[in-house]
């Protein structure tokens, strides 16, 4: 019995743009599945796809909500991140800082489609990151 793709597991996830999604971070690996890409599937109850460019600002608003992403934690392999990593980033944790002025840069390229169902792709790009 042939059983559907998991969205974590499509052969060619798209990004914001309808192009194939390219890579986040590999160092430190990002991801809910800590491939390097910001896919997502039915476990991923966070839904991880805002590839997006750390900042002090940023760091600081997702700490004082309880989402320590700058402390490192060695039992789940996590170095801690600092301003200019990249990590693939929670949906509403990101429009949650949009919404308080705090939110980072990020990387169409490498933030998936899935983004869209919570917010307008004119939104995210007026926050895309430019090299």
């Amino acid at each position: 019995m042939a059983t559907a793709l998991k969205p974590d597991m499509e052969k060619n996830p798209k990004n914001i743009l309808g192009t194939n999604l390219q890579s986040c971070c590999f160092e430190p690996k990002t991801g809910f599945y800590r491939d390097g890409y910001c896919k997502t599937g039915e476990e991923d109850y966070g839904t991880h796809v805002v590839c997006a460019i750390m900042t002090n600002d940023f760091l600081e608003f997702t700490k004082s909500k309880g989402n320590d992403l700058s402390t490192p934690k060695p039992e789940w392999r996590f170095p801690g991140l600092k301003a200019g990593d990249k990590w693939c980033l929670c949906i509403l944790r990101w429009l949650q800082a949009e919404k308080a002025g705090k939110a980072p840069k990020i990387v169409l390229e490498a933030t998936h489609e899935k983004a869209l169902e919570y917010t307008s792709l004119e939104l995210l790009k007026s926050y895309e990151f430019v090299n």
